[in-house]
């Protein structure tokens, strides 16, 4: 059932992309809480069924009579504690890029007016790239607590 909800919300994104791009190229204007609700309302039923499957520890990608001892001991607890992890490590790395693009594009505009200032600017792209490596330590507190 987890597949089909996975197909399922593919289609839905697909979907979105391509009445998305048709709009853009016709020029198409519109009510923009119109075409965010009908967006977000087919996803979020996905996600909430996603959600139902988890909380709920159905079998999911496996056939039980298939699946491997060592699959077969890990607890929705664990699954919890893998999803946090990756979260803590996926949401700081996608906010160093944000950091590092903004921080790098203004540190390169002022070196360009005044080049004795380089090491300073180093130092505040460095601290943006700091993000990531402090969310790979919350994960790493996560996976081994």
């Amino acid at each position: 059932m987890m597949i089909i909800t996975t197909i399922l919300a593919a289609i839905v994104a697909g979907i979105t992309i391509e009445m998305g791009i048709s709009a853009v190229k016709n020029k198409k204007q519109g009510n923009v809480k119109k075409a965010i609700l009908a967006t977000v309302a087919p996803f979020s039923t996905l996600a909430i069924m996603a959600l139902a499957f988890i909380i709920f520890d159905s079998s999911v990608l496996a056939n039980p009579d298939v699946v491997d001892a060592a699959v077969a001991g890990i607890s929705v607890g664990d699954g919890f504690k893998y999803i946090a992890a990756s979260l803590s490590t996926g949401m700081a790395t996608m906010g160093t890029g944000r950091a590092v693009g903004a921080v790098g594009s203004a540190a390169i505009g002022a070196v360009s007016e005044d080049p004795t200032i380089l090491g300073k600017t180093l130092i505040f792209v460095g601290m943006a790239e700091g993000i990531a490596i402090y969310g790979m330590i919350i994960s790493i507190l996560i996976l081994f607590s």
